[in-house]
Formats: C-alpha cells, structure tokens, sequence
C-alpha cells in the first residue's frame, strides 16, 4: 500500500521538470529576442543565430567600402528602381533577359521625358512613406561572412568563447550566453530554409513548385542579402525585379480565392528557367559569404 502511494509522487517531479525544461529554450529565444535558424545551402546545412533590431541599434557588419552602402540607402529611403540591369546578377540570366529588355527599350524612351518631372517628387513620397527606423535582420556573423555551425554543441561553444562577431552588440547578448545551453539551439519549424531545394524545385515547372519553400527561401535570401551587405542579393530580390514579381505571384497564388486565381495566372507566365538561373546566382552569392564551423 505504501510503495503504491510512493509511486506517483515520485514520478510527478520528474513530468514537472521534464515540462519546465521544454519551455525554458522557447522563453530564453523571447526573452533575448534572438531566434535560433537553420539555413539548408547546396553541400552543407547549418545552425546560426538571427535577430531583428531597429536601424538605430545597430551597427552594420565590416566590410570593404563601397561608393553605395546599401545599409545606409536602407535608412534613407527604399532601394532606387531605376536601371534593370543593377538587377541582374547572373551572365546567363542576362542573356535571357536581353530581348526583353531591347523590346522595352523603344517604348521606354518615348515616355522618359514625361517621367523625368516626376521622379523626384516620387522618391521624396518613396522616403515620406519609409520608416524611420523599422527593424532590420542581423544574424551571427563577422566581417560580412555568415556564421554557420554543424551542430548546437559548436555554436554553443562559440557563444560562450567571447570571439568578435556583430551580435555581440546586442545588449542581451550577454544574458544569452550566459544561459543558452545546447538543447536550446532547436530552431522553430518556420525557422528552418531549405535553400538548396530552390533550384531543382524551380526548374521542375509551375505545376511542380513549392510555394511554401519559394516564399521561405525568399524571405531569408532578403534578410541575409541586408544583414551581410550582399548588394547583388539585394538587387535581385529588390522591388521590380524579375525575382521579386515571382515572390509576389506566389505570396498571391498561395493566398487561395480570386486572389489565388490571378496569383497563379502571374506564375504561369513566369520562365522557369529564368527563375531558376536568377535564384541559383543569389543562392551562390549567399554560399560564398558562409563561414562554415565544425
């Protein structure tokens, strides 16, 4: 009678310990404002860190100077449109871009001079209409590199060992590696990108593509591009671009209703190939700027 009664007192500190511990990783994410993400590239998958700050907090991660920090234009005012070719970032993209290009040309010089008038009072609108101070993406990164790990016992390790990288401007960051323990590193299933899919799943054709992954991949391709200072990302995924009229074609198609009728009307009329030829370029600008850790 007595070691029934033992039993299940025994047992309920441990159920309660096992729950507080499940919570406690989520909450320290909260707390610190800081997400664990995992990023799939073609070759390797890696575990790195992301937060998103406003402008004002942060300071940029260093790199080599350029006459157009696209870091300051972000605070300034949305990305200049003007000039396609600044989008392309692929030779053989290019190529398959020129005839379209050539043909806009005629009509684009006959309306030029009627659009001149306008441009700046559109920009002083453009920069009205901007945020001040919105947030921005800054991941574990040093020097323009993005800080990957193999596994959540070496990006542990990492935290805790003091090393530069551009998150330790945070001001919890010190909280957080002080706390953080390798169960912890197990980002959220929305935090996982599987970039390394993009381009087979592109080249499979309209009736094929995953709007889900192509939306995701774009969101991070974004966020990497900005935070790195990766201008050829940005460009690409800049507003008007090629890529970006197909991110808006799946956001609308996945949307379902009359809005998903038309959104995947836009993507029947998008080339897979050029699809896939502009997002294996961005994947390659964001594969070489990886640093990869054991």
């Amino acid at each position: 009678m007595t070691s029934q009664s033992d039993e299940p007192e025994a047992s309920a500190p441990v159920a309660e310990k096992s729950s507080a511990e499940g919570l406690n990783g989520r909450e320290l994410w909260d707390e610190v404002r800081v997400e664990p993400v995992e990023i799939a590239l073609p070759g390797s998958v890696g575990l790195t860190l992301r937060a998103y700050r406003k402008v004002s907090e942060l300071t940029p991660t260093e790199i080599e100077a350029e006459e157009d920090d696209l870091f300051d234009a972000r605070k300034r005012a949305a990305l200049d449109e003007d000039g396609e070719e600044g989008i392309i970032v692929d030779e053989e993209y290019e190529a398959l871009l020129s005839d379209d290009d050539d043909a806009d040309a005629k009509s684009g010089d006959e309306t030029s001079e009627k659009s001149e008038g306008s441009d700046a009072a559109d920009e002083t609108e453009e920069a009205k209409a901007q945020p001040d101070d919105e947030e921005v993406p800054m991941f574990l990164s040093h020097k323009g590199r993005l800080l990957a790990f193999k596994n959540a016992e070496s990006l542990v390790s990492f935290i805790r060992s003091g090393a530069p990288h551009d998150l330790a401007q945070l001001d919890t960051w010190g909280d957080l590696a002080e706390r953080v323990q390798s169960s912890d590193i197990d980002p959220l299933p929305e935090e996982r990108y599987e970039l390394d899919l993009v381009v087979e799943n592109l080249r499979g054709g309209h009736d094929t593509w995953d709007l889900p992954l192509l939306i995701a991949a774009g969101e991070v391709a974004r966020d990497l591009g900005y935070a790195l200072r990766l201008k050829p990302v940005i460009l690409a995924l800049s507003p008007g671009s090629p890529l970006d009229d197909l991110d808006e074609s799946l956001r609308a198609a996945q949307t379902g209703g009359m809005g998903g009728f038309f959104g995947r009307r836009r993507l029947k009329k998008i080339g897979a190939q050029q699809a896939s030829l502009g997002w294996r370029s961005v994947i390659g600008k964001i594969s070489a700027a990886v640093d990869w850790r054991d």
